[in-house]
Protein backbone atom coordinates (compact mmCIF):
# COMPACT_ATOMS: atom_id res chain seq x y z
CA UNK A 1 0.00 0.00 0.00
CA UNK A 2 1.07 3.28 -1.34
CA UNK A 3 2.28 6.42 1.82
CA UNK A 4 -0.79 8.06 -0.10
CA UNK A 5 -3.51 5.75 0.39
CA UNK A 6 -2.41 5.29 4.55
CA UNK A 7 -2.75 8.85 4.96
CA UNK A 8 -5.82 8.68 3.79
CA UNK A 9 -6.65 6.14 6.14
CA UNK A 10 -5.89 8.29 9.17
CA UNK A 11 -9.43 9.93 10.38
CA UNK A 12 -10.09 13.59 10.30
CA UNK A 13 -10.33 15.09 13.81
CA UNK A 14 -13.16 16.63 13.47
CA UNK A 15 -14.54 13.15 12.68
CA UNK A 16 -13.05 11.77 15.66
CA UNK A 17 -14.38 14.31 17.95
CA UNK A 18 -18.01 13.50 17.21
CA UNK A 19 -17.21 9.68 18.34
CA UNK A 20 -19.19 8.71 21.17
CA UNK A 21 -16.06 7.21 22.71
CA UNK A 22 -14.49 10.78 23.19
CA UNK A 23 -17.83 12.24 25.06
CA UNK A 24 -16.72 11.24 28.76
CA UNK A 25 -12.96 12.60 27.63
CA UNK A 26 -14.40 15.53 26.51
CA UNK A 27 -16.22 16.49 29.59
CA UNK A 28 -13.49 15.15 31.70
CA UNK A 29 -10.56 16.55 30.41
CA UNK A 30 -11.97 19.65 28.09
CA UNK A 31 -11.73 20.13 24.04
CA UNK A 32 -8.39 21.65 24.17
CA UNK A 33 -6.67 18.86 26.18
CA UNK A 34 -7.92 16.18 23.83
CA UNK A 35 -7.67 18.32 20.59
CA UNK A 36 -4.13 18.45 21.21
CA UNK A 37 -3.51 14.09 22.43
CA UNK A 38 -5.79 13.77 18.95
CA UNK A 39 -3.69 16.04 17.12
CA UNK A 40 0.12 14.65 18.96
CA UNK A 41 -1.36 10.94 18.06
CA UNK A 42 -2.04 11.69 14.46
CA UNK A 43 1.48 13.51 14.10
CA UNK A 44 2.49 10.10 15.47
CA UNK A 45 1.27 8.00 13.03
CA UNK A 46 2.47 9.97 10.25
CA UNK A 47 5.62 10.12 11.22
CA UNK A 48 5.36 6.10 11.29
CA UNK A 49 4.06 6.09 7.81
CA UNK A 50 7.44 7.81 6.28
CA UNK A 51 9.76 5.97 8.07
CA UNK A 52 8.12 2.18 8.11
CA UNK A 53 5.56 2.77 5.31
CA UNK A 54 2.20 1.22 7.02
CA UNK A 55 0.08 2.07 9.69
CA UNK A 56 0.71 1.80 13.65
CA UNK A 57 -1.16 -0.99 15.15
CA UNK A 58 -3.42 1.84 17.57
CA UNK A 59 -3.96 3.83 14.27
CA UNK A 60 -5.26 1.00 12.22
CA UNK A 61 -9.04 1.87 13.26
CA UNK A 62 -10.78 4.53 15.36
CA UNK A 63 -11.53 2.43 18.51
CA UNK A 64 -7.45 1.82 19.32
CA UNK A 65 -6.94 4.96 18.35
CA UNK A 66 -9.24 6.84 20.32
CA UNK A 67 -8.58 4.03 23.44
CA UNK A 68 -4.65 5.06 23.13
CA UNK A 69 -5.79 8.78 23.36
CA UNK A 70 -7.72 8.23 26.52
CA UNK A 71 -5.40 5.96 28.30
CA UNK A 72 -3.02 9.21 27.71
CA UNK A 73 -5.07 11.68 28.51
CA UNK A 74 -5.90 10.19 32.19
CA UNK A 75 -1.91 9.39 32.54
CA UNK A 76 -1.32 13.53 32.42
CA UNK A 77 -3.51 14.04 35.37
CA UNK A 78 -1.89 11.03 37.13
CA UNK A 79 -0.13 12.33 39.88
CA UNK A 80 3.72 11.29 40.59
CA UNK A 81 3.47 11.63 44.00
CA UNK A 82 1.02 8.91 44.66
CA UNK A 83 0.46 6.47 47.89
CA UNK A 84 2.45 3.50 47.90
CA UNK A 85 2.37 0.88 49.93
CA UNK A 86 5.70 1.00 52.26
CA UNK A 87 6.29 -3.10 52.55
CA UNK A 88 10.81 -1.98 52.95
CA UNK A 89 10.61 -2.74 56.60
CA UNK A 90 11.99 1.34 57.54
CA UNK A 91 9.19 3.15 58.94
CA UNK A 92 10.42 6.19 58.57
CA UNK A 93 11.67 6.16 54.88
CA UNK A 94 13.14 9.16 53.14
CA UNK A 95 12.29 8.13 49.17
CA UNK A 96 8.72 7.68 50.55
CA UNK A 97 8.13 10.48 52.90
CA UNK A 98 9.08 9.91 56.15
CA UNK A 99 6.37 10.50 58.72
CA UNK A 100 2.67 9.22 57.77
CA UNK A 101 1.11 12.48 59.67
CA UNK A 102 -2.11 11.64 62.01
CA UNK A 103 -5.45 12.26 61.33
CA UNK A 104 -5.54 15.26 63.50
CA UNK A 105 -2.82 16.82 61.29
CA UNK A 106 -4.29 15.89 57.91
CA UNK A 107 -7.45 17.42 59.16
CA UNK A 108 -5.67 20.62 60.11
CA UNK A 109 -3.48 20.57 56.55
CA UNK A 110 -7.45 20.59 55.02
CA UNK A 111 -8.95 23.24 57.13
CA UNK A 112 -5.82 25.21 55.99
CA UNK A 113 -6.26 25.09 52.39
CA UNK A 114 -9.79 25.31 52.29
CA UNK A 115 -10.27 28.72 54.48
CA UNK A 116 -8.33 31.77 54.96
CA UNK A 117 -6.89 31.19 58.43
CA UNK A 118 -5.24 32.62 61.58
CA UNK A 119 -2.01 32.70 59.90
CA UNK A 120 -0.49 35.99 60.97
CA UNK A 121 -3.39 37.53 62.47
CA UNK A 122 -3.64 38.16 66.50
CA UNK A 123 -7.50 37.07 67.26
CA UNK A 124 -6.80 38.63 70.60
CA UNK A 125 -5.91 42.14 69.85
CA UNK A 126 -6.99 42.44 65.39
CA UNK A 127 -3.15 42.56 64.48
CA UNK A 128 -0.32 41.70 62.96
CA UNK A 129 0.52 38.42 65.07
CA UNK A 130 3.86 36.20 64.37
CA UNK A 131 3.46 32.68 62.28
CA UNK A 132 5.49 30.40 64.27
CA UNK A 133 3.56 31.65 67.82
CA UNK A 134 1.02 28.63 68.03
CA UNK A 135 4.34 26.10 67.70
CA UNK A 136 6.22 28.44 69.97
CA UNK A 137 3.84 28.02 72.39
CA UNK A 138 3.67 24.09 72.48
CA UNK A 139 7.39 23.73 72.37
CA UNK A 140 8.03 26.01 75.50
CA UNK A 141 5.62 23.71 77.34
CA UNK A 142 6.70 20.62 76.10
CA UNK A 143 10.58 21.13 76.15
CA UNK A 144 11.01 23.62 79.25
CA UNK A 145 12.48 25.91 76.49
CA UNK A 146 12.45 29.53 76.96
CA UNK A 147 11.37 30.24 73.30
CA UNK A 148 11.04 28.67 69.45
CA UNK A 149 10.68 29.12 66.25
CA UNK A 150 10.36 26.56 63.03
CA UNK A 151 11.61 26.90 59.64
CA UNK A 152 11.43 24.05 56.68
CA UNK A 153 13.74 21.62 57.38
CA UNK A 154 16.45 20.70 60.13
CA UNK A 155 19.12 21.56 57.80
CA UNK A 156 17.48 25.04 57.34
CA UNK A 157 17.89 25.22 61.28
CA UNK A 158 21.17 24.76 61.54
CA UNK A 159 22.16 27.07 58.90
CA UNK A 160 20.13 29.89 60.14
CA UNK A 161 21.46 29.05 63.96
CA UNK A 162 25.15 29.56 62.42
CA UNK A 163 24.60 32.53 60.16
CA UNK A 164 22.78 34.27 63.02
CA UNK A 165 25.27 33.33 65.79
CA UNK A 166 28.73 32.78 64.37
CA UNK A 167 29.23 34.33 61.15
CA UNK A 168 32.90 35.16 60.50
CA UNK A 169 33.56 33.69 63.64
CA UNK A 170 35.06 30.03 64.86
CA UNK A 171 32.78 27.20 65.39
CA UNK A 172 34.24 24.28 67.91
CA UNK A 173 33.07 20.93 66.59
CA UNK A 174 34.44 17.07 67.68
CA UNK A 175 36.05 15.80 64.21
CA UNK A 176 33.73 12.56 64.67
CA UNK A 177 30.74 14.80 64.40
CA UNK A 178 31.30 15.83 60.96
CA UNK A 179 28.34 14.37 59.56
CA UNK A 180 27.26 14.24 56.27
CA UNK A 181 23.80 13.18 55.99
CA UNK A 182 21.14 12.43 52.21
CA UNK A 183 21.93 14.38 49.89
CA UNK A 184 25.64 14.84 50.20
CA UNK A 185 24.53 17.17 52.99
CA UNK A 186 28.11 18.14 55.05
CA UNK A 187 28.50 20.07 58.33
CA UNK A 188 31.74 21.66 56.68
CA UNK A 189 30.03 22.28 54.19
CA UNK A 190 27.11 24.14 55.81
CA UNK A 191 29.42 26.19 57.90
CA UNK A 192 31.05 27.39 55.62
CA UNK A 193 27.79 28.56 53.71
CA UNK A 194 26.91 30.38 56.75
CA UNK A 195 30.41 32.07 56.60
CA UNK A 196 31.87 30.53 59.74
CA UNK A 197 35.49 29.40 60.41
CA UNK A 198 35.37 25.26 61.34
CA UNK A 199 37.81 24.44 64.27
CA UNK A 200 37.88 20.20 64.73
CA UNK A 201 38.85 18.76 67.67
CA UNK A 202 39.50 15.32 68.99
CA UNK A 203 40.06 12.51 66.92
CA UNK A 204 37.32 10.72 65.06
CA UNK A 205 36.52 8.26 67.75
CA UNK A 206 37.48 9.86 70.66
CA UNK A 207 37.03 13.83 71.88
CA UNK A 208 37.67 14.75 75.24
CA UNK A 209 36.66 17.87 77.41
CA UNK A 210 40.10 19.56 77.34
CA UNK A 211 39.92 19.18 73.24
CA UNK A 212 37.30 21.57 73.35
CA UNK A 213 38.62 24.04 75.99
CA UNK A 214 41.95 24.33 74.56
CA UNK A 215 40.48 25.47 71.23
CA UNK A 216 38.61 28.20 73.10
CA UNK A 217 39.73 31.26 71.65
CA UNK A 218 38.99 35.16 71.34
CA UNK A 219 37.26 34.54 68.27
CA UNK A 220 35.23 31.33 69.19
CA UNK A 221 31.69 32.17 68.41
CA UNK A 222 30.14 29.22 70.20
CA UNK A 223 30.63 24.98 70.62
CA UNK A 224 28.74 22.70 68.77
CA UNK A 225 27.57 19.13 69.41
CA UNK A 226 26.15 17.20 66.64
CA UNK A 227 23.88 14.00 67.06
CA UNK A 228 25.50 11.23 64.78
CA UNK A 229 21.61 9.65 64.13
CA UNK A 230 23.22 8.15 60.57
CA UNK A 231 26.41 6.43 61.82
CA UNK A 232 27.38 4.80 65.04
CA UNK A 233 31.47 4.50 65.66
CA UNK A 234 32.12 1.52 68.09
CA UNK A 235 35.24 0.08 70.32
CA UNK A 236 37.79 2.40 71.66
CA UNK A 237 35.60 5.42 71.57
CA UNK A 238 34.58 8.30 73.84
CA UNK A 239 32.48 11.49 73.61
CA UNK A 240 31.53 14.77 75.93
CA UNK A 241 28.41 14.86 77.04
CA UNK A 242 25.88 18.44 76.46
CA UNK A 243 25.80 18.52 80.09
CA UNK A 244 29.35 18.92 80.29
CA UNK A 245 30.03 21.25 77.55
CA UNK A 246 27.30 23.29 78.59
CA UNK A 247 29.10 24.00 82.24
CA UNK A 248 32.48 24.56 79.97
CA UNK A 249 30.86 26.66 77.94
CA UNK A 250 29.09 28.61 80.45
CA UNK A 251 32.35 29.08 82.44
CA UNK A 252 34.25 30.70 79.12
CA UNK A 253 31.62 32.76 78.12
CA UNK A 254 30.39 30.97 74.71
CA UNK A 255 27.51 29.72 73.80
CA UNK A 256 26.54 26.03 73.20
CA UNK A 257 24.14 24.59 70.11
CA UNK A 258 23.58 20.56 69.59
CA UNK A 259 22.16 19.50 66.21
CA UNK A 260 19.72 16.58 67.68
CA UNK A 261 18.83 15.45 63.90
CA UNK A 262 15.76 12.97 65.01
CA UNK A 263 14.18 15.08 67.79
CA UNK A 264 11.96 12.40 69.51
CA UNK A 265 10.13 14.17 72.00
CA UNK A 266 8.65 10.97 73.62
CA UNK A 267 10.92 8.90 75.96
CA UNK A 268 11.85 5.88 73.37
CA UNK A 269 12.42 3.51 76.22
CA UNK A 270 9.17 3.79 77.64
CA UNK A 271 7.59 2.21 74.48
CA UNK A 272 10.11 -0.52 73.81
CA UNK A 273 12.24 1.39 71.63
CA UNK A 274 16.01 1.82 71.56
CA UNK A 275 16.66 5.59 73.71
CA UNK A 276 17.12 8.23 71.60
CA UNK A 277 18.66 11.77 73.09
CA UNK A 278 15.56 14.29 73.56
CA UNK A 279 14.90 17.99 73.11
CA UNK A 280 13.79 19.23 76.87
CA UNK A 281 17.01 16.97 77.93
CA UNK A 282 18.98 18.79 75.85
CA UNK A 283 18.15 22.19 77.21
CA UNK A 284 17.80 20.65 80.98
CA UNK A 285 21.64 20.13 80.45
CA UNK A 286 22.04 24.11 79.86
CA UNK A 287 22.25 23.37 76.13
CA UNK A 288 21.27 27.23 74.66
CA UNK A 289 19.69 26.38 71.40
CA UNK A 290 18.59 22.91 70.19
CA UNK A 291 17.52 22.01 66.74
CA UNK A 292 15.69 18.63 65.48
CA UNK A 293 13.47 17.70 62.30
CA UNK A 294 9.43 17.60 62.87
CA UNK A 295 9.26 14.66 60.03
CA UNK A 296 10.96 12.03 61.77
CA UNK A 297 10.64 10.64 65.10
CA UNK A 298 8.47 13.60 65.76
CA UNK A 299 5.93 11.94 63.48
CA UNK A 300 4.97 15.30 61.67
CA UNK A 301 5.49 17.08 58.57
CA UNK A 302 9.24 18.42 57.44
CA UNK A 303 10.29 21.37 59.37
CA UNK A 304 13.26 22.50 61.37
CA UNK A 305 12.35 23.10 64.99
CA UNK A 306 14.84 24.96 67.13
CA UNK A 307 14.30 25.42 70.60
CA UNK A 308 16.39 27.47 73.47
CA UNK A 309 17.14 30.69 75.04
CA UNK A 310 14.76 33.86 74.16
CA UNK A 311 17.53 36.08 73.06
CA UNK A 312 18.65 33.97 70.48
CA UNK A 313 15.63 32.29 69.18
CA UNK A 314 14.56 36.55 68.76
CA UNK A 315 17.52 37.32 66.70
CA UNK A 316 17.31 34.59 64.74
CA UNK A 317 13.73 35.39 64.09
CA UNK A 318 15.11 38.97 62.80
CA UNK A 319 17.41 37.27 60.43
CA UNK A 320 17.27 37.74 56.85
CA UNK A 321 17.28 34.37 56.00
CA UNK A 322 13.78 33.66 58.32
CA UNK A 323 11.76 34.59 55.48
CA UNK A 324 13.31 32.48 53.40
CA UNK A 325 13.28 29.40 54.96
CA UNK A 326 10.03 29.94 56.78
CA UNK A 327 7.22 27.21 56.26
CA UNK A 328 3.68 27.56 55.12
CA UNK A 329 0.32 27.66 56.38
CA UNK A 330 -0.24 23.93 55.83
CA UNK A 331 3.31 22.87 57.58
CA UNK A 332 2.38 24.99 60.46
CA UNK A 333 -1.07 23.74 60.71
CA UNK A 334 0.00 19.61 61.00
CA UNK A 335 2.52 20.76 63.16
CA UNK A 336 0.54 22.38 65.41
CA UNK A 337 -1.80 19.24 65.76
CA UNK A 338 1.03 16.94 65.94
CA UNK A 339 2.24 18.94 68.92
CA UNK A 340 -1.02 19.33 70.51
CA UNK A 341 -1.27 15.09 70.75
CA UNK A 342 2.10 15.03 73.03
CA UNK A 343 0.22 16.97 75.44
CA UNK A 344 -2.35 13.83 75.97
CA UNK A 345 1.01 11.41 76.25
CA UNK A 346 -1.28 8.34 77.20
CA UNK A 347 -2.74 8.30 73.81
CA UNK A 348 0.32 9.32 71.64
CA UNK A 349 1.21 5.45 70.99
CA UNK A 350 -1.81 4.86 68.94
CA UNK A 351 -2.68 8.56 67.79
CA UNK A 352 0.54 9.05 66.32
CA UNK A 353 1.63 6.82 63.27
CA UNK A 354 5.27 7.20 63.67
CA UNK A 355 4.79 5.16 67.21
CA UNK A 356 1.99 3.26 66.46
CA UNK A 357 4.28 1.21 63.59
CA UNK A 358 7.62 1.56 65.60
CA UNK A 359 5.98 -0.61 68.31
CA UNK A 360 3.89 -3.40 66.10
CA UNK A 361 4.50 -6.59 68.52
CA UNK A 362 6.14 -8.57 65.52
CA UNK A 363 2.78 -11.38 66.67
CA UNK A 364 0.77 -9.50 64.87
CA UNK A 365 2.33 -9.22 61.69
CA UNK A 366 3.20 -13.04 61.97
CA UNK A 367 -0.81 -13.44 61.72
CA UNK A 368 -0.92 -11.01 59.36
CA UNK A 369 1.32 -12.86 56.95
CA UNK A 370 -0.36 -15.87 57.86
CA UNK A 371 -3.53 -14.27 56.51
CA UNK A 372 -2.37 -12.77 53.68
CA UNK A 373 0.08 -15.72 52.42
CA UNK A 374 -2.71 -17.84 50.84
CA UNK A 375 -4.68 -15.40 49.45
CA UNK A 376 -1.24 -14.21 47.62
CA UNK A 377 -0.71 -17.66 46.06
CA UNK A 378 -3.02 -17.98 43.12
CA UNK A 379 -2.26 -14.23 42.02
CA UNK A 380 1.35 -15.66 40.95
CA UNK A 381 0.75 -18.15 38.91
CA UNK A 382 2.76 -20.72 40.91
CA UNK A 383 5.79 -18.45 39.52
CA UNK A 384 6.83 -17.93 42.67
CA UNK A 385 7.25 -19.51 45.96
CA UNK A 386 5.14 -17.97 48.61
CA UNK A 387 6.47 -18.02 51.91
CA UNK A 388 7.28 -15.81 55.54
CA UNK A 389 9.71 -15.49 57.84
CA UNK A 390 10.84 -13.09 60.97
CA UNK A 391 13.17 -10.24 59.74
CA UNK A 392 14.58 -7.12 61.23
CA UNK A 393 13.07 -3.62 60.01
CA UNK A 394 14.67 -0.52 60.66
CA UNK A 395 13.75 3.30 61.78
CA UNK A 396 15.13 4.87 58.68
CA UNK A 397 16.35 8.40 57.93
CA UNK A 398 18.96 8.94 59.75
CA UNK A 399 17.54 8.12 63.18
CA UNK A 400 19.35 4.50 65.38
CA UNK A 401 21.50 3.42 62.62
CA UNK A 402 22.60 0.20 64.24
CA UNK A 403 19.20 -0.66 66.00
CA UNK A 404 16.68 -3.22 64.42
CA UNK A 405 13.08 -4.07 65.02
CA UNK A 406 11.71 -7.14 65.11
CA UNK A 407 9.32 -7.93 62.12
CA UNK A 408 7.49 -10.85 59.93
CA UNK A 409 7.71 -10.27 56.32
CA UNK A 410 6.09 -12.48 53.11
CA UNK A 411 9.02 -13.57 51.19
CA UNK A 412 8.72 -14.53 47.41
CA UNK A 413 10.82 -16.81 45.92
CA UNK A 414 11.52 -17.17 41.81
CA UNK A 415 10.90 -20.97 41.03
CA UNK A 416 13.17 -20.61 38.26
CA UNK A 417 15.79 -19.27 40.14
CA UNK A 418 15.93 -16.04 37.57
CA UNK A 419 16.96 -12.74 38.97
CA UNK A 420 14.88 -11.47 35.83
CA UNK A 421 11.91 -13.17 37.02
CA UNK A 422 12.55 -11.31 40.56
CA UNK A 423 12.75 -7.88 38.41
CA UNK A 424 9.60 -8.62 36.60
CA UNK A 425 7.69 -8.69 39.59
CA UNK A 426 9.11 -5.77 41.10
CA UNK A 427 8.15 -3.79 37.97
CA UNK A 428 4.62 -4.77 38.24
CA UNK A 429 3.96 -4.30 41.74
CA UNK A 430 5.33 -0.61 41.35
CA UNK A 431 3.00 -0.12 38.33
CA UNK A 432 -0.18 -1.39 40.14
CA UNK A 433 -2.61 1.35 40.92
CA UNK A 434 -1.34 1.79 43.85
CA UNK A 435 2.60 0.68 44.27
CA UNK A 436 3.52 -1.75 46.36
CA UNK A 437 7.69 -1.31 47.64
CA UNK A 438 9.48 -3.99 48.89
CA UNK A 439 12.62 -4.85 49.08
CA UNK A 440 15.05 -7.59 46.94
CA UNK A 441 17.97 -9.58 49.22
CA UNK A 442 19.34 -12.88 48.89
CA UNK A 443 17.61 -13.71 45.44
CA UNK A 444 14.11 -13.12 47.40
CA UNK A 445 11.23 -10.50 47.70
CA UNK A 446 10.40 -9.55 51.20
CA UNK A 447 7.44 -7.78 51.58
CA UNK A 448 8.05 -6.50 55.59
CA UNK A 449 4.73 -5.88 56.93
CA UNK A 450 5.15 -3.78 59.69
CA UNK A 451 3.84 -0.21 58.07
CA UNK A 452 0.99 -2.41 56.78
CA UNK A 453 -2.19 -1.39 58.10
CA UNK A 454 -4.40 -1.30 55.00
CA UNK A 455 -4.40 -4.98 54.88
CA UNK A 456 -7.69 -5.36 52.41
CA UNK A 457 -6.62 -2.27 50.42
CA UNK A 458 -3.21 -3.87 49.26
CA UNK A 459 -5.40 -7.04 48.62
CA UNK A 460 -8.03 -5.47 46.28
CA UNK A 461 -4.73 -3.61 44.87
CA UNK A 462 -2.57 -7.35 44.39
CA UNK A 463 -6.08 -8.25 42.50
CA UNK A 464 -5.07 -6.23 39.33
CA UNK A 465 -2.19 -7.70 39.62
CA UNK A 466 -0.93 -8.50 35.93
CA UNK A 467 2.38 -10.43 36.27
CA UNK A 468 1.66 -14.47 35.32
CA UNK A 469 4.95 -15.79 35.35
CA UNK A 470 8.46 -15.33 33.15
CA UNK A 471 6.92 -16.02 30.47
CA UNK A 472 4.69 -12.99 30.07
CA UNK A 473 7.26 -10.39 30.16
CA UNK A 474 10.07 -12.00 28.20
Amino acid sequence: MDSQTLYSRLPSIDKLLLQPGLADALQRHGREAVLRALRQRLDMARRHIREHGSLPVWASDEAPLLNVVRHELAERQQLQMRPVFNLTGTVLHTNLGRAQLPEAAVAAVMQAMRAPVALEYDLDGAGRGHRDQAVSELLRELTGAEAACVVNNNAAAVLIMLSTMAAGREVIVSRGELVEIGGAFRMPDVMRQAGCRLVEVGATNRTHLRDYAEAIGPDTALLMKVHTSNYAIEGFTHSVSEAELARLAAARGVPLVTDLGSGALADMTRLGLPAEPMPQQMIAAGVNLVSFSGDKLLGGPQAGLIIGDAAWIARIQKHPLKRALRCDKMTLAALEATLRLYLEPENLPQALPTLRLLTRPQQAMQQQAERLCPALRPLLDEAFVVGSEPCLSQIGSGSLPVDRLPSWAITLSPRDGRGSTLDSLSRALRALPRPVIGRVQDGRLWLDLRCLEDEAGLMANLAQLPFAGPETHS
